[in-house]
């Protein structure tokens, strides 16, 4: 039971990074493959925002001043994200907005590269670790099951974030000229829409949940460093692909089966841990020739379809 929970808490972060892959991918029919590294510099910042609020002393007050200092720093580590996901959308993406599909996925992969390799210079080799206040350190017990509060805050807040998502996209003015977007740039722009600013407003959303999962990760694992978002971006890539690439609740779905699947796949197997990332690209390659639409569908346009 307690590697289910620790595949669900992994899944809510997947699903966090997945559901910015299905946005763009929605919009612009393109795979963000520096996504992940989007989640990594959210990570980054959220560390230093942490060591402001612990230099402030606010991590040390009552339990309200805690649990805002961790708010403003979640709050940081998504600033960080969207700032990076909207550069990397003006100066990488848009420009080769109407370039044939290979060549922006070819830029995604530079600006991947170029992420990583430019925190290596700035920040080092070395992780930075996370200090856990002790309003989140530990955790409790449920029927004999250990659940820590870094867990429980991860599932909660990201199933609370992917709701919320979903409000936006299906209920509000501007999910509804996203949608419009994906269904027909030609037509949207026609129809009054501002292409431009709808596509900003998609990686806005999908960065600002990459930088969640970048901190709530931090806090979880304790480190993050230059490197720490490509794997998970890799997994959330999985996840987003076997729930149906561009089907948002797809994203969901698929993220925390992954999560459930890469936790208790090994004990299952009779495998070592160490060959989690096997059974999760595996699950990849199977979904991809058995079922490459996805559990729930690929979400096209009739144009595309």
């Amino acid at each position: 039971m307690s590697q289910v929970i620790n595949g669900l808490v992994l899944g809510g972060v997947y699903a966090l990074v997945a559901l910015g892959y299905t946005l763009v991918y929605g919009i612009l029919l393109m795979i963000n493959f520096a996504h992940g590294d989007v989640m990594m510099v959210g990570g980054f910042t959220g560390f230093f925002a942490l060591q402001f609020f612990m230099a402030l002393g606010w991590l040390e007050g009552s339990a309200a001043l805690v649990a805002l200092a961790l708010i403003l720093i979640v709050a940081a580590g998504m600033f960080g994200s969207v700032l990076t996901g909207v550069t990397l959308e003006r100066v990488a993406y848009r420009p080769l907005r109407g370039a044939p599909r290979l060549v922006p996925l070819i830029s995604a992969i530079g600006a991947s590269l170029f992420l990583q390799y430019s925190v290596l210079l700035i920040f080092g080799v070395s992780p930075r670790v996370y200090q856990k206040p002790a309003l989140i350190e530990g955790g409790f017990r449920a029927g004999g099951v250990f659940i820590p509060y870094t867990g429980l805050i991860i599932f909660v807040t990201s199933l609370f974030l992917m709701l919320m998502l979903y409000l936006i996209v299906q209920r509000t003015k501007l999910g509804r000229a996203m949608r419009a977007v994906a269904e027909d740039k030609g037509t949207a722009a026609l129809m009054g829409i501002d292409v431009d600013r709808v596509i900003v407003f998609t990686f806005i959303l999908g960065s600002a949940l990459a930088g969640a999962a970048g901190v709530m990760l931090g806090f979880h694992n304790t480190v993050v460093k230059f490197n720490s978002g490509f794997i998970p971006g890799l997994k959330a890539f999985t996840a987003a692909v076997l729930g149906g690439i561009g089907n948002i609740p797809g994203a969901m779905v698929g993220a925390l089966l992954l999560g459930v699947i890469e936790a208790i796949g090994p004990s299952a197997l009779g495998i070592p841990t160490e060959y989690k990332d096997i059974i999760a690209f595996t699950v990849l390659v199977l979904i991809l020739i058995f079922r490459p639409s996805g559990l729930l569908g690929e979400v096209v346009s009739e144009k595309r379809a």
